[in-house]
């Protein structure tokens, strides 16, 4: 049973995590973009696709926890170390996501779909308030984007077992 969990949430990470890691890293540039020709279409269908794949992929990813959580039961390993880290990491990128990431996705794109005065084609965003919100929202990202990785390598290396270090 071990094995099944294990495979079912490596591949929950994969086809969830993944895609939002993707997109979510994908947006602050998109979203400089839109800003620099305002009423692009394009821009903004691209602005609309990038938020909708974080927010329906970060749904999806709630499996990989639920898969983890059975995986490590099964394993009989739920009071390791390596493990509670990764669970805590777990929790803190999930929440800069949910708290964060995708609120701030909604602000900046309900801010390019609105009418009105823009930075304007060819402009530069200088030090402004979008600016400044683009400029958070790929910290933000990349802040989600390195616990990710960090929760990946204490699965792969798990201190103390046999595979690891």
């Amino acid at each position: 049973m071990a094995k099944l969990f294990l495979s079912l949430h490596v591949l929950a990470a994969l086809i969830a995590i993944g895609p939002v890691t993707v997109a979510a890293s994908m947006f602050p540039k998109a979203m400089r973009h839109a800003h620099r020709a305002p009423g692009d279409q394009d821009a903004l269908t691209t602005l609309r696709t990038l938020h909708r794949i974080c927010r329906v992929y970060a749904a999806v990813g709630s499996a990989v926890p639920v898969f983890g959580f059975a995986t490590a039961g099964s394993l009989g390993v739920l009071g390791s170390g390596w493990l509670i880290a990764s669970i805590l990491l777990t929790a803190a990128a999930a929440a800069i996501l949910a708290l964060l990431i995708l609120p701030a996705q909604a602000a900046a794109l309900a801010g390019a779909e609105a009418p009105g005065p823009g930075p304007g084609p060819g402009r530069d965003l200088g030090s402004g308030p979008a600016s400044r919100s683009i400029a958070r929202l790929a910290m933000l990202t990349g802040v989600f984007n390195l616990l990710w990785a960090t929760v990946t390598v204490l699965m792969i290396v798990r201190p103390g077992s046999t595979t690891g270090g």
